[in-house]
């Protein structure tokens, strides 16, 4: 079911609806914004953007967002030294890393840059949040220690390698820097320019994205699809760097702008991205 940050969808639903009447794109987002009790677009899209989207082609972007799961689960208990074994840290990407740290009968998980959800054994090895529809599984070796985890979200399978406490004190050493900095990372404006296009033409490069990526804007293309209603770029603006180390950018177009989150890794492919709707 829609709700308010699927504003943008429905404005164009109603556009085709009401195409005999040529309602102009400007004013359908303006009815919108009416249907949400709000003043006008503006107001909306700011709420929108504080809310953040429905759903994103990101690699894990927000992984503590509150939408409570579908199924109900069955809690377990499990023996405090399983918890142990699964306690460390294991790699997002070359910007961000998922910290697992056992407490009484449960685990807590962050991930750089969010704030920590507790998470509920579902099996030994599986375990489910309780404000946020999200999984995690633990592939563990022959003596029991998690050597990977996997977290599900999203329709998504995002697997992560456990690394030492050494490397990940680095890549939260980098990540800081980069905020701190507030810098854009050679690269990003031309391929955010790349990303946008290839979606709006419906044949998005994915071979300049990784293999996580790829796959989860092959399953949004659905809710992507209004990009290309927002016409031809005509401006990308830095607004700076995000708590991930991601760089934050406003994209105006003929019909409309965004806000893209976007980084690159070590090769110059696209790692992350994700975009929600801003004025």
């Amino acid at each position: 079911m829609r709700d308010f940050r699927d504003a943008k969808a429905m404005a164009q639903t109603l556009r085709e609806a009401l195409a005999a009447k040529s309602i102009p794109h400007s004013d359908s987002l303006e009815l919108i914004a009416r249907l949400f009790g709000q003043r006008d677009w503006n107001t909306l899209a700011a709420r929108i953007q504080s809310a953040g989207p429905p759903s994103t082609p990101a690699q894990a972007a927000d992984f503590t967002t509150e939408s409570p799961p579908i199924a109900a689960r069955q809690e377990i208990a499990v023996d405090s030294a399983a918890l142990d074994n699964y306690a460390g840290f294991y790699q997002l990407n070359d910007r961000a890393v998922f910290t697992v740290t056992p407490d009484e009968h449960h685990l807590v998980m962050q991930l750089t840059g969010q704030r920590s959800v507790r998470f509920f054994a579902e099996s030994v090895t599986e375990f489910f949040a309780k404000i946020v529809d999200a999984q995690v599984s633990f592939v563990v070796g022959p003596d029991g220690r998690a050597t990977s985890l996997i977290l599900h979200q999203n329709g998504s399978d995002i697997a992560m390698a456990r690394i030492d406490a050494a490397a990940a004190r680095k890549i939260a050493d980098q990540t800081a820097e980069r905020v701190k900095n507030q810098s854009a990372s050679p690269g990003t404006e031309a391929a955010l320019h790349r990303l946008i296009d290839g979606i709006a033409s419906g044949n998005p490069h994915y071979n300049e994205m990784s293999p996580a990526l790829a796959a989860a804007t092959r399953k949004q293309m659905t809710w992507l699809r209004p990009l290309a209603d927002l016409g031809t770029i005509q401006a990308i603006r830095f607004l700076g760097v995000g708590e991930q180390g991601e760089d934050v950018y406003s994209v105006r177009q003929a019909n409309g702008a965004a806000h893209w989150r976007i980084a690159l890794d070590d090769k110059g492919i696209v790692s992350t991205a994700w975009v929600t709707p801003g004025p």
